[in-house]
């Protein structure tokens, strides 16, 4: 139980994590006082749109909001926003902020997601003072890039992850001139199978983005009298002009209150399944932790908005003495042109890969087998599918390849009773 006059909980970070988390802690049965603090000036918002439909749309920044300031009213949440933690002390169970501030906690959660990975060049410090430099992570980045999506300028894209073809497919529909660089030998290819790689590359290229791939970054080429990127160089010797540059090369994990507090630090804050880190007192939640994931039988850090969500809502029970195991699966999504890509599991290992239905389609689904079992599963415009490989991989169900690959019967079909 918790003492209305006494117990404070503090969560660092206003992100989906942390919004959730402030929310549900009050749901769950906390009496005192709940306190957000966030970096940013804005309330927590979605992230996912700022390179989708974010950047095709001239909406009011206050659409991204997940709730209004009167949700946060009714569970009685303050919110101190534009404000940076710079210590954790957990001898005397207090923060210090920046602004000169220490705030007693009684319950602290760690929810400080993550920051873009930077572009490692030796102009890269020189560029990000740019303003025609980007990296995809705040709404102000968002704000600043959609500004400048104007028909017929050169946006050089660094990275073919979902971040950097989420952009591109944005900008190229706007009129832009798209070229996209990835350093390996092809798209999206840490998280898919060749095939799915192959369908993306296609699409982007019909659409009229130039894909390049097996392609290093040596440098940026700034304009002194402009201070603008004006060029992105590559280690062949190629010069690309540039209006504009995104990167979208990964996310690295905000640890450093985390570590310098002594709490457990590996890839990610360590937490276990309710979300509790080396400190009894401190949990953390979202794109910082890296946690047990019952289902696949070892620790990983996940990028995803369902697991912040999922992972903070375990928190808030777990501090109001009502634990429940976090052990969801893994799922994500990515939207690019007409194509609503959903992802369930991790493919990472897999033996088999089966097609069900056909990319020339654009309605198909793949599936990730591994010792007879669907690891994984990627559908390309086909919610029916995707609600059913969530069971698959969820239930570890067995469904043979050709059982997979027959479309005439629905997928759901072949699955036993819920």
């Amino acid at each position: 139980m918790t003492d209305a006059a006494t117990d404070t909980a503090i969560i660092i970070g206003a992100g989906h994590a942390g919004g959730e988390l402030a929310t549900s802690l009050r749901n769950e049965g906390w009496a005192g006082r709940i306190l957000l603090i966030g970096e940013e000036v804005h309330l927590p918002y979605h992230r996912p749109p700022l390179s989708k439909a974010f950047l095709a749309n001239a909406g009011a920044a206050t659409n991204l909001l997940i709730k209004p300031q009167a949700a946060y009213d009714r569970a009685n949440v303050e919110i101190l926003s534009g404000v940076r933690v710079e210590q954790i002390d957990r001898a005397s169970k207090r923060l210090l902020l920046a602004d000169g501030r220490a705030l007693p906690y009684s319950k602290l959660v760690i929810a400080t997601g993550g920051r873009p990975r930077p572009l490692a060049v030796p102009q890269a410090t020189a560029a990000e003072s740019c303003d025609n430099f980007h990296y995809v992570r705040t709404l102000d980045h968002g704000e600043r890039m959609r500004a400048q999506f104007e028909a017929g300028r050169n946006l050089v894209v660094i990275g073919g992850g979902y971040i950097g073809l989420e952009v591109a497919a944005s900008a190229v529909q706007q009129g832009l001139k798209v070229t996209v660089l990835e350093a390996l030998p092809r798209v999206l290819q840490r998280v898919t199978a060749s095939e799915l790689s192959a369908y993306y590359e296609r699409k982007h290229r019909e659409a009229g983005v130039d894909i390049r791939t097996g392609v290093q970054v040596a440098d940026v080429e700034i304009d002194p009298a402009t201070n603008r990127v004006s060029a992105v160089l590559c280690n062949d010797g190629t010069r690309l002009p540039a209006d504009l540059v995104v990167v979208g090369i990964g996310l690295l994990p905000n640890t450093e209150l985390a570590s310098a507090a002594g709490l457990d630090v590996d890839n990610g804050i360590l937490v276990d399944e309710y979300a509790q880190t080396s400190d009894p007192d401190i949990y953390a939640a979202g794109d910082c932790t890296n946690h047990p994931n019952a289902l696949l039988g070892y620790r990983l850090r996940l990028e995803s908005v369902p697991n912040a969500l999922e992972q903070s809502r375990a928190a808030a029970a777990a501090i109001n003495g009502k634990p429940k195991a976090y052990a969801s699966v893994p799922w994500f999504w990515s939207d690019q042109y007409e194509l609503k890509l959903k992802m369930v599991g991790l493919s990472q290992g897999y033996e088999q890969l089966v097609l069900r239905g056909t990319p020339e389609s654009d309605s198909f689904s793949a599936f990730y087998l591994k010792g007879g079992k669907v690891i994984a599963a990627d559908t390309v415009n086909r919610p029916q599918d995707f609600i059913a490989a969530k069971r698959l991989v969820a239930e570890g169900l067995i469904i043979t390849p050709e059982q997979l690959a027959d479309d005439s019967i629905a997928l759901k079909e072949l699955l036993p009773a819920a």
